[in-house]
């Protein structure tokens, strides 16, 4: 398999960088099966911090399993689950592997993936660094066979090609101003019962609704699943309280350009109906930091320092906050200054403002 990874490594190379998300992941899949056989395949793209999908692109009729897919992932225990291949030494996996050649031992397949006709499921979280960007997932039916060591170690290799594109693509520039003013974010409220069926919704929660629908290309009765992953996870916070799961909530950017803010809690009522509130809200600065300086590949320490340099402090204000010299904050800010690839604190700010509307003093 070296010369099809060579292959295939020099395919997505090719890609043009200004592909939107979802026609780059289009495209990488119809490259991929140039060098490895699959009958369907599924591309999700994710929030690293909590590891919820903010959209998927689907093929081969999987949107018809989609929403069982997910909800095996956040409600149940399974193999193979991507949090836990995240921090697997090998990101990836197939689902006969797994279960030692005997894939009715495991729920999804006998629940899911079976049912459609599938033999066997190949996983990959893509990565760059310690944080994802996104989920791979091929499926083969029996005919083709299970997956072999030598392709899931393909997928592996070129995992943090994707993701790095992935990354790209989450955290693009903002549009130019000047160019055309941009619209103020419809925010927007959708409530939905406990199996996860919209009973009302205002304007903004119709709106939004309706361009994930379109961003996912499912009908006007399917539930998109940036909708269905916080609805999960708000429902598994109660389920499963002693995972220490992150909060029901994702950032991702939309096709307009603008960051947005989903979350997801859960209502009671007097009589024990569950319901769920999902909320869209344009992203605060507060949201958007965490994301920014995770895809810098900043470290803890960094990450404080940076969310200091936006309040305006200086370095020597800096290192009494943190308790630590003006050298090293002076060190840490070279090597934030790196990774950012700017060479100066005012470049730094000036960025993520351009960029991410990050302004000195928002909260």
């Amino acid at each position: 398999m070296k010369e099809a990874s060579i292959t295939i490594t020099r395919l997505l190379e090719e890609l043009d960088q200004g592909l939107s998300s979802l026609m780059y992941r289009e495209i990488m899949l119809t490259r991929l099966r140039t060098v490895l056989p699959f009958d369907a395949a599924c591309c999700t793209t994710v929030d690293p911090l909590t590891m919820l999908t903010t959209g998927a692109m689907t093929e081969q009729g999987l949107e018809a399993i989609h929403g069982h897919l997910l909800d095996n992932e956040y409600l149940h225990d399974d193999y193979n689950k991507f949090t836990e291949l995240a921090d697997a030494p090998v990101p990836a996996g197939s689902l006969w592997e797994a279960t030692a050649g005997q894939p009715m031992r495991s729920l999804r397949y006998r629940e899911v993936l079976h049912k459609a006709g599938f033999g066997d499921e190949l996983r990959a979280v893509l990565k760059t660094g310690e944080a994802a960007w996104g989920f791979l997932t091929l499926f083969r039916k029996k005919e083709l066979g299970p997956f072999r060591p030598e392709e899931i170690t393909l997928i592996n290799e070129i995992g943090p090609l994707i993701a790095s594109q992935l990354k790209a693509k989450a955290l693009s520039r903002m549009p130019v101003l000047g160019s055309e003013p941009e619209q103020p974010v419809e925010e927007g409220i959708i409530v939905l019962n406990e199996q996860l069926d919209p009973v009302s919704l205002n304007a903004g929660g119709k709106y939004w609704l309706n361009k994930l629908q379109l961003m996912e290309r499912q009908t006007q009765q399917a539930l998109p699943g940036p909708i269905r992953a916080v609805s999960l996870r708000a429902l598994a916070e109660e389920k499963l309280p002693a995972r220490g799961l992150p909060a029901a909530k994702l950032c991702y950017r939309a096709e307009e350009g603008q960051f947005l803010t989903l979350t997801a809690s859960k209502l009671e009522g007097p009589s024990g109906l569950i319901q769920l509130a999902v909320s869209f809200t344009k992203a605060k600065p507060s949201d958007l930091l965490p994301l920014i300086t995770e895809a810098y590949g900043l470290t803890e320490r960094e990450k404080e320092i940076v969310d200091h340099l936006l309040t305006g402090k200086s370095t020597k204000e800096l290192a009494q906050s943190l308790h630590i010299s003006a050298y090293t904050v002076q060190d840490h800010l070279k090597s934030i200054f790196a990774k950012a690839g700017v060479s100066s604190r005012r470049e730094l700010i000036s960025q993520l403002n351009s960029q991410y509307t990050l302004s000195l003093h928002q909260s």
